[in-house]
């Protein structure tokens, strides 16, 4: 295990130094296989934040190609992390997903498979950024138009 392996394996999750030590140590330098170490730990970590109340929040609007619009609540427990740039690329991604695949509500949109990696659902990827930036996420409401 080098210091290379831990600066790619935390480039590619986003986890602390020492977390990625620890995972490389226990998948014996494999980069693959501590990074399956990682995403498992960070579920089990959102997981545990989803009855944390989420008190900050943002509004997101994208269109796209003018003729299907997203309005969206993205909420978090604090505005450091609304800030965040793991948090604005989840409000953006979920907004792109609503345009794209029109879900009916809430719960429907966190059980659709998400369209950029359709091995995981909306709801799993909410838990990734969890998992990052250390704090409960929840689409609070969206709506979408389309002409």
């Amino acid at each position: 295990m080098s210091n290379n392996d831990i600066v790619k394996l935390r480039e590619q999750t986003g986890a602390g130094v020492m977390e990625c030590k620890r995972a490389l140590e226990e998948a014996k330098g494999n980069l693959e296989k501590a990074a399956s170490v990682i995403r498992e730990r960070g579920l089990l970590k959102a997981e545990s934040k989803k009855e944390r109340k989420t008190g900050a929040g943002l509004v997101y609007t994208y269109v796209h190609n003018d003729r299907v619009g997203v309005l969206m609540e993205l909420r978090a427990e604090t505005d450091f992390v609304v800030r965040s740039e793991p948090f604005r690329m989840l409000a953006h991604e979920l907004a792109m997903q609503i345009a794209a695949m029109s879900p009916e509500d809430v719960p429907s949109l966190l059980e659709q498979p998400y369209i950029k990696n359709e091995s995981t659902t909306v709801g799993d990827f909410i838990k990734e950024t969890m998992a990052k930036v250390g704090e409960n996420i929840a689409v609070e409401r969206f709506i979408r138009y389309e002409v």
